[in-house]
């Protein structure tokens, strides 16, 4: 079994680069290897699956996926962690295959291609930014059909909700235009240095056999829906959408055309709706 990081190895390694965790850029590093061990286990990836990991930090996880034998695509914002992973890796690990990027997850549009196009999405994602880095990530990368990330608790829920409840909005839909989720297990915050203030979940998605539900123009128009109707929850959808379509009276007719009652709300509506009412000519 190979070597991973311990909380010793962890405030070593911070030291070394001092590196002191930010809230700005939602840094919590995870110290624990049966943790690290368990998420891996929990993804479930098929053997040799290429990994794209986001917000590695220090390198626990990392180690975790590497010793079971993915390659990983690391992308890491800050430039002291991006150097310095591939160094730990090869102490570590040295027969492990990684390539890191030192990019902004938001801004990236490519990844380096010696490893493959990454199947699964793993990470402990930056608490601050988790919900556009996922979208964005998995917009860009459509070859990505498993993810299991580590959010905030509150926000996994969110990712995981279904129509009709208080939390349920427009990043569940969103998130549902590739693939179905669900909570798969609570992470302790006593694994993370420094502690936050908040709960964790690994929130998962598996990708449905069937191709994604429509062109990225049919994405696009169906997001814009998404977020008229989200925006202004409380109103029926013939109001919250009059914007959209022109007036209450046109947005009436293309809800009417996609078999939706006008009067609904957007918490009622799953994506194959959003997605119908996009598809209505204009």
């Amino acid at each position: 079994m190979a070597r991973l990081l311990g909380p010793a190895e962890v405030r070593d390694l911070a030291e070394l680069l001092d590196v002191t965790p930010t809230k700005k850029l939602g840094q919590n590093f995870v110290h624990d290897a049966n943790t690290v061990r368990r998420i891996v286990a929990t993804a479930a990836l098929p053997a040799g699956s290429t990994v794209l990991e986001v917000g590695p930090g220090l390198g626990s996880l990392t180690l975790g996926l590497l010793e079971a034998g993915h390659p990983v695509v690391a992308v890491e914002v800050d430039a002291r962690l991006a150097a310095q992973l591939p160094l730990t890796v090869a102490d570590l690990q040295p027969q492990a295959r990684l390539e890191v990027v030192h990019a902004d997850a938001l801004r990236v549009t490519s990844l380096p291609d010696a490893l493959g196009e990454p199947t699964a999405l793993v990470a402990n994602l930056p608490y601050n930014i988790s919900v556009p880095v996922l979208l964005h990530l998995l917009a860009t990368f459509p070859s990505i059909t498993r993810t299991l990330v580590m959010v905030q608790a509150e926000v996994g829920q969110r990712l995981a909700a279904t129509p009709g409840s208080k939390i349920y909005g427009s990043p569940s839909v969103k998130a549902a235009w590739y693939g179905d989720w669900a909570l798969e297990g609570t992470v302790s915050r006593q694994v993370f240095w420094p502690v936050p203030n908040v709960d964790s979940v690994l929130v998962g998605m598996k990708a449905r056999r069937s191709a994604l539900p429509g062109s990225e123009a049919e994405r696009a128009r169906t997001f814009a829906l998404v977020d008229a109707a989200f925006g202004q929850r409380r109103k029926m959808l013939r109001q919250a959408l009059a914007e959209v379509f022109g007036s209450s009276a046109a947005a009436t007719a293309a809800l009417e055309a996609a078999g939706l009652d006008p009067t609904a709300r957007g918490e009622q509506l799953v994506m194959a709706d959003f997605l119908a009412l996009a598809r209505v000519p204009a």
